[in-house]
């Protein structure tokens, strides 16, 4: 028996576990054994890790979150941790991992792997959807949904009091939540920090609009934008005349039930994660392209510029 194990870094989403569930039936499956390190690289140095079975994880693939745990690990980025982190895999002599996390993470194991040799796999997990060469990271359908909801139910009270609402979505420095829940919501106004924007290019519009009828305004505003949320308010008040209001939507975006997509995505993404280390692959990354699922090198990865997808882009300009 191969001994194989899973850990979730940085931030949860809605679709880890789906994928935790699915992990050890694959492995027991593949005949690995399967273990859980739970609370991320800090629950690999201290030794908190676990052989697990179905049990432990009946009843979790519709639950958000992470049954395991996740950290962000000051004490993984300096060498004699790592090296206590190995001595604790040794004594389960598992040899094999699987990451859900973000760049970051990745960047973790890359170091790992060139001073240890342990075999590992990413699954790109956050729903900034912002890691290189792949189109969808675990997580962002749920988010999008979540996102989805909350403008609608905005919606209703903005045209009930003709009001303009800023809604911040979440995403560091990626506007990908916000750009699609604009498209998808119908939104008068989206501000991504990919495109530079002048308000002021849009006041004469705005304000025949309001002559025209318009009696409320939606604008998606992703968090990393140069103005803040209550700037965008301030300028719909003192610029356009219209009252307005903010909803940050803040860590509501990563939790609760994972849709049927990031479930599906969970499956696929374990499902090619493991087969890659069974076939000898030993250092990264389960990309998702137009082409499918694709196996791709832990430098490649971390080395390429993030990118908003370019179709996307084109269309911000309606918006």
């Amino acid at each position: 028996m191969k001994n194989i194990a899973i850990l979730c870094s940085g931030g949860d989403v809605s679709g880890m576990n789906p994928a935790l569930k699915h992990f050890v039936e694959y492995s027991l499956q593949k005949l690995l054994t399967p273990f859980f390190i739970y609370d991320g690289y800090e629950g690999l140095i201290d030794n908190n890790i676990k052989e697990v079975a179905y049990k432990d994880v009946a009843g979790i693939i519709n639950r958000g979150g992470t049954k395991i745990g996740s950290s962000r690990s000051q004490r993984f980025m300096e060498k004699s941790y790592r090296n206590i982190a190995k001595k604790n895999l040794d004594m389960l002599n598992i040899n094999m991992l699987i990451v859900l996390g973000g760049d970051g993470s990745f960047r973790g194991l890359d170091v790992f792997y060139k001073e240890h040799g342990v075999k590992f796999c990413g699954i790109p997990s956050t729903i900034d959807n912002d890691i290189s060469l792949t189109e969808y990271c675990l997580g962002v359908d749920s988010a999008l949904n979540i996102i989805k909801t909350s403008i609608d139910s905005i919606r209703d009270t903005a045209s009930s009091f003709k009001r303009a609402f800023v809604i911040e979505t979440m995403g560091r420095d990626c506007g990908f939540l916000a750009l699609v829940s604009a498209l998808t919501s119908g939104a008068e106004l989206c501000l991504i920090p990919e495109k530079e924007y002048n308000l002021k290019s849009l006041e004469e519009s705005f304000k025949n609009q309001i002559k025209n009828g318009r009696r409320y305004f939606i604008a998606i505003v992703a968090e990393g934008i140069k103005d803040d949320s209550q700037t965008i308010a301030n300028w719909f008040e003192q610029k356009i005349g219209m009252q307005a209001r903010v909803s940050v939507l803040g860590h509501i975006q990563r939790g609760g039930n994972p849709t049927i997509y990031d479930r599906l995505m969970a499956y696929r993404f374990v499902n090619n994660a493991i087969d890659a280390l069974l076939e000898g692959k030993k250092d990264g990354v389960i990309c998702y392209t137009k082409d499918g699922f694709k196996y791709k090198n832990i430098d490649e990865v971390v080395n390429t510029p993030f990118v908003l997808d370019p179709e996307l882009l084109k269309f911000l300009k309606n918006i």
